[in-house]
């Protein structure tokens, strides 16, 4: 798999998972399914970032999203 296409999952994964992490913690539950959604989703963008001759500088993320997303299209 392109590591693009799993850096963006990951992200997304990432940032969805977060308001689940939040809410199982206010709710006084313990947050396992956001817990390991959060892992599988560092394991992706650690598996991209290391697959990708130079990595993903902070500038080129936006670039990165679009281009994975107009892919879909």
């Amino acid at each position: 798999m392109d590591p693009d296409m799993l850096f963006v999952i990951g992200l997304a994964l990432g940032i969805l998972s977060i308001p689940a992490v939040v809410s199982a913690i206010s709710n006084g539950e313990r947050p396992r399914i956001a817990t390991i959604t959060l892992m599988i989703a560092g394991t992706m963008l650690v598996w991209a970032i290391s697959n990708k001759p130079g990595g993903y500088p902070m500038e080129s993320i936006p670039t990165v999203v679009a281009r994975v997303l107009k892919g879909f299209t």
